[in-house]
C-alpha cells in the first residue's frame, strides 16, 4: 500500500466514530448480528422452498420473519428505554442464537417442517424486533453528540453490507454442506455481539425515581411522538418515503424476469447494484449534512429514488437498470439514514429507543402496504405503470410535505433542564396516587398579553409530550390581570417523571413566560392531588409553592 493511501485511511480513520475501541467492538458485533439474520433469513427462505411447492408458505417465511416489528415495535422501544439496554442486547443475542441452533438441529436431524419453520422464523425475528432498537439507541452511548450522524451511516454501511453478502455467503455455504450447517455458521454470528456488550457497565437510568411500567411506557412514547412536531416530522416523511419506495422492492423478482428476461442470476445483480449504491450513498451522508441540511438530503435522495425509479421503469436494457439500482440503493439509504439521525438526535434518552422503534414500525407498515398496493396495480395495469405511479406519488408527497420539514437536533432539545426545586411537600403521596391537577398563576400587565399569549402557547406541546394532558390556559373575569394555567397528570409518579424529563429547550420556554411576569409579583404554583369523595379514608394532599422569577 503506497504512502499516500496508508495517509489518507489513517486520517479517515481519526475523523471516524471507529476510533473509539467501545464503539470500535460494537460496530463489530453489529454487523455480525446483520449477517446472521440476513443469513438465517435467506437460509429459511430457500429451505420452506425444499419442503413444500406452496408459493404461499415460502412467501411467509418473509411474513414470519416481518411481523414481530410490526406486532412488538413499540413494546420493544418502551423496553429498552426502561430496561438497561446493555441486558436487552444481551438476553436477544442468546434468543436469537438458540433459536438459530435449534433451528439448524431440528434441519440437519430430519425434523423441521413448514409450520415448525415457520414458527422458529418468527421467533428469531422477534429476537431481532426487541435487539434493534437497544442498538440504535446505544449507538449514543458510545460517541459524541456531533458524531452521530457518521455513527448513524456506519451502521447503514454494516446492514446494507449484511443485506449484500449476507445471502450470497448463506447461499455458498448450503450449496457446501447443506442448510442445516448454514443455519449454524449463521448462529455463531451472533456470538460476536454478545461478547461486545458484555463488558459494558449498565447504564444508570435516564430518569430515577419510579420506573414506568412498559405498557404506560409503550403510552408515553407515542404521546411524545403526537405531541413532538420535530419527531412528527420525522415520522411523516418516513411513511411518505417508505409507502411508495416499497413499489421497488415489492416489484424487483418481476422487473427481473418479465421486464429484462433474466434469470436468478440476473435478480442477484440487481439486488447486488442496489448494495453496492447503499453502501456508497451511506459513506457519503455524514459530508453531506455538513454541507447542507437534514431536510436537504432528504428531499434531494427521494428525487435521486423518483429518478432512478422512472429510469428502471422504462428501460428493457439490464445495464440501464443497474445504474437504475444503483441510484435506488443510495436514495434509500440517503433517507432512512439520514432520518435515523434525526431521530437519534432530536430524542432525549428517556424516550430515544421508543422513537427508534416508532420510524422502525412506520417503514415496516408502509412496506408491508405499499407492497400489496403496488403489487395489485401491477397486476391491474403493468410492472411499468405501478413503478411509475409510485414515482409520481412520491413526487406528488414532497411538494405537499414542503412545510413539513426535518432536522438534526439540537443539544438543548435532549440534555436535561436545570436541577429542580424542591417540592416542599409536608405529604407524599404514593407513586399511584392520582390524578395530580398543576394549576400555575400569573400577573400579565396589559402591555404585555399578546407576547404571553405566545409564549405560553409555545409551552403546551412541552407539558404533554412529557406527560401533562387536558391542559388549558383560563383569565380571570374578576381580576384584569391574572391568567391560570392548569394541566393533569394521570399519578403521581408520572409527575415526578414529569418534571424530570424537562430539558433545557423546554426550560428556555418557561423562562419566556416568567420575564412577563409582573416585576415583584411571584408566580403561584399549586399541586392538587385527586381524592375519592366516597373513601372515608381517603385524604388530600394539596401543596402551594411560591417560585420567585
Amino acid at each position: 500500500m503506497s504512502p499516500s493511501a496508508t495517509s489518507l485511511i489513517a486520517n479517515l480513520f481519526r475523523a471516524s466514530p471507529l476510533r473509539h475501541a467501545r464503539y470500535r467492538l460494537f460496530y463489530m458485533g453489529s454487523v455480525g448480528s446483520a449477517l446472521g439474520y440476513t443469513m438465517q433469513a435467506t437460509v429459511a427462505a430457500w429451505l420452506m422452498a425444499t419442503l413444500t411447492p406452496s408459493a404461499l408458505m415460502v412467501a411467509l417465511v418473509q411474513t414470519a420473519s416481518t411481523a414481530p416489528s410490526l406486532l412488538f415495535g413499540l413494546v420493544a422501544g418502551a423496553l429498552a428505554d426502561i430496561v438497561d439496554r446493555r441486558r436487552v442486547v444481551l438476553v436477544t443475542q442468546v434468543m436469537l442464537l438458540l433459536a438459530t441452533v435449534l433451528l439448524g438441529i431440528a434441519t440437519l436431524a430430519g425434523l423441521i417442517g413448514p409450520l415448525s419453520l415457520l414458527a422458529l422464523t418468527f421467533l428469531i425475528g422477534t429476537g431481532f424486533t426487541f435487539y434493534l432498537p437497544a442498538q440504535q439507541a446505544s449507538i449514543n452511548d458510545l460517541v459524541s453528540r456531533e458524531e452521530i450522524p457518521r455513527a448513524v451511516a456506519l451502521g447503514a454501511v454494516a446492514f446494507n453490507l449484511a443485506r449484500a453478502v449476507g445471502p450470497a455467503l448463506a447461499g455458498a455455504i448450503a450449496a457446501w454442506i447443506g442448510t442445516g450447517s448454514a443455519l449454524l455458521a449463521s448462529a455463531l454470528f451472533f456470538v460476536v455481539m454478545f461478547f461486545a456488550v458484555s463488558q459494558w457497565k449498565s447504564r444508570t437510568a435516564a430518569i430515577s425515581g419510579v420506573p414506568e411500567t412498559v405498557l404506560a411506557g409503550v403510552r408515553s412514547g407515542v404521546r411524545y411522538a403526537r405531541h413532538s412536531p420535530l419527531m412528527r416530522a420525522l415520522i411523516i416523511r418516513n411513511l411518505s418515503f417508505s409507502i411508495c419506495a416499497s413499489a421497488l422492492w415489492a416489484l424487483l423478482p418481476v422487473i427481473a424476469r418479465d421486464q429484462l428476461g433474466l434469470g436468478a442470476g440476473g435478480f442477484g445483480l440487481l439486488s447486488a447494484g442496489f448494495g453496492s449504491g447503499a453502501v456508497a450513498g451511506a459513506l457519503t451522508i455524514p459530508r453531506q449534512l455538513q454541507r447542507m441540511s437534514l431536510n436537504s438530503v432528504v428531499n434531494i435522495s427521494a428525487l435521486v429514488w423518483v429518478a432512478s425509479t422512472v429510469l428502471i421503469a422504462f428501460t428493457n436494457t439490464t445495464l440501464v437498470a443497474l445504474v437504475g439500482m444503483v441510484g435506488a440503493g443510495a436514495a434509500w439509504v440517503g433517507v432512512f439514514a439520514s432520518l435515523s439521525a434525526g431521530t437519534q438526535s432530536a430524542a432525549p434518552a428517556w424516550v430515544r429507543a421508543r422513537a427508534v422503534a416508532m420510524n422502525l414500525v412506520a417503514s415496516q407498515a408502509s412496506l408491508a402496504v405499499g407492497s400489496a398496493l403496488w403489487g395489485s396495480l401491477a397486476s391491474f395495469a403493468s410492472i411499468r405503470v405501478a413503478l411509475a405511479v409510485s414515482a409520481g406519488a412520491m413526487t406528488l408527497l414532497l411538494v405537499l410535505n414542503r412545510r413539513v420539514r426535518v432536522r438534526l437536533g439540537a443539544e438543548a432539545d435532549v440534555m436535561p433542564g436545570v436541577q429542580l426545586p424542591d417540592l416542599g411537600l409536608t405529604v407524599l403521596p404514593h407513586p399511584g396516587d392520582g390524578p395530580v391537577l398543576i394549576q400555575i398563576e400569573y400577573r400579565i400587565a396589559p402591555e404585555h398579553r399578546d407576547a404571553f399569549r405566545r409564549a405560553i402557547h409555545a409551552i403546551e406541546p412541552t407539558r404533554r409530550r412529557n406527560g401533562a394532558y387536558d391542559w388549558r390556559v383560563f383569565r380571570d373575569l374578576s381580576e384584569d390581570d391574572r391568567f391560570v394555567e392548569r394541566y393533569i397528570i394521570a399519578s403521581w409518579a408520572e409527575y415526578v417523571r414529569l418534571r424530570s424529563r424537562m430539558t433545557i429547550a423546554d426550560r428556555e420556554l418557561q423562562e419566556r413566560v416568567a420575564e412577563l411576569q409582573q416585576p415583584e409579583v411571584p408566580t403561584r404554583v399549586s399541586r392538587l392531588i385527586g381524592i375519592d369523595v366516597h373513601d372515608a379514608a381517603g385524604d388530600s394532599t394539596r401543596d402551594e409553592v411560591l417560585i420567585r422569577p
